[in-house]
């Protein structure tokens, strides 16, 4: 089993979106990329950690790979607005892919590269190393599964499509 992590907004709909993917063991909210140590809720939201909410993602590289899981990452998020995704707005809910290995960093950056081709706007994403992941509180595991209907800005756009045989060769 391998790990990915990435941040694109709200996590209860990112968490969610991973966890439909045939492959994922399993995706976790939580939080990373700030300098405080096991940080509640509360604190991202005051701001004062520098976390991003994230998604912890384990699955299986045999039945998909990280290209398959950036490709999804940007096709569930808006890449391009700089910390907001749809009404939620600040620092935490920024764009972020935290990569664990040169490898996972260098298929971000030609990942996003890729990406760039299908959005009229800049993207902003943060391509970053991956710092300690502080899993979030409980009640907001699954959260989508536990409050069916409630309201989410991460749906599946259909922005990026999957790369073709020719241009994974590239």
């Amino acid at each position: 089993m391998e790990k990915a992590t990435f941040a694109g907004g709200c996590f209860w709909g990112v968490e969610h979106l991973f966890n439909e993917i045939p492959g994922v063991i399993e995706a976790v909210s939580g939080y990373e990329g700030g300098h405080v140590d096991h940080p509640t809720y509360e604190q991202v939201c005051m701001g004062r950690t520098g976390h991003a909410e994230a998604v912890e993602v384990t699955y299986d590289p045999s039945k998909v790979t990280y290209e398959q899981l950036l490709n999804a990452f940007w096709n569930m998020h808006d890449p391009t607005t700089l910390n907001r995704q749809g009404p939620d707005m600040g620092h935490k809910y920024r764009s972020v892919i935290f990569y664990n290995s040169p490898e996972q960093e260098a298929a971000a950056r030609k990942s996003k590269e890729e990406a760039q081709k299908f959005f009229e706007r800049k993207i902003v994403t943060e391509i970053v190393p991956a710092t300690s992941f502080w899993r979030a509180e409980e009640y907001h595991q699954r959260y989508f599964d536990k409050h069916p209907g409630h309201y989410s800005c991460h749906f599946v756009r259909g922005w990026v499509p999957e790369p073709t045989e020719e241009a994974k060769k590239a």
